[in-house]
């Protein structure tokens, strides 16, 4: 997190700060895990000190979430399983890494893109139409939550709290626990319809006299 903050304020914090933000999200997104959560929120705690506009950190997140996450799948499609097959280190790692995918996009179906890689969404071959969509909207997601939950955090913490920034921080807070209520009902629904299927399957296949 060190490194995201020197290289904001490396870029004075100007147009140069944006650019790292894109950036830093597009490799999230692409496939580099643990870094867009903290880019996102140190972003945000800086448009909280007025040294960025919160409005254009959530804007050019979003954008570079999208970017990262189209170029990941890209590479998945194209190279996903070579890598995984290919005979170097952590090989048996990679493959249980993939196999664990599977099984999330056989639970959580369109959903998973929330919980896998952009690259193992390429390499599963999900429909790309619904893939654009469905990771616009986990990095809409991602950085609503994140990102005015900071920035309200930010105003707190230095006592600059008013009317907005409390609201954005309940408001990010908000979209997160709606999107896990949601994202729990739906994956309900999915599990009560895969249990009726196995269920009826014998039937179908009963009596053979």
């Amino acid at each position: 997190m060190h490194a995201f903050a020197a290289a904001a304020e490396t870029a004075s914090y100007g147009a140069g700060a944006y650019l790292v933000v894109f950036v830093l999200m597009a490799l999230s997104f692409a496939g580099i895990p643990a870094i867009g959560g903290a880019v996102v929120g140190w972003a945000a705690v800086l448009a909280s000190q007025g040294k960025l506009n919160i409005v254009a950190v959530l804007i050019v997140a979003a954008l570079g979430a999208e970017a990262g996450g189209l170029a990941g799948y890209a590479i998945g499609e194209r190279w996903g399983r070579k890598l995984v097959e290919w005979r170097g280190p952590w090989q048996e790692r990679r493959e249980q890494a993939v196999a664990k995918a599977e099984d999330v996009y056989a639970k959580w179906g369109r959903l998973a893109v929330f919980f896998t890689s952009t690259m193992v969404s390429g390499m599963l071959r999900m429909k790309y139409s619904q893939f654009v969509v469905w990771n616009f909207i986990v990095g809409a997601v991602y950085v609503l939550s994140i990102g005015p939950a900071a920035y309200g955090a930010g105003k707190v913490s230095a006592s600059e709290q008013d009317a907005g920034s409390l609201g954005a921080l309940v408001a990010g807070l908000a979209i997160a626990a709606g999107c896990i209520t949601l994202a729990a009902r739906y994956y309900r629904r999915r599990k009560a319809r895969r249990l009726l299927g196995n269920a009826s399957a014998p039937e179908t296949g009963g009596e053979s006299h």
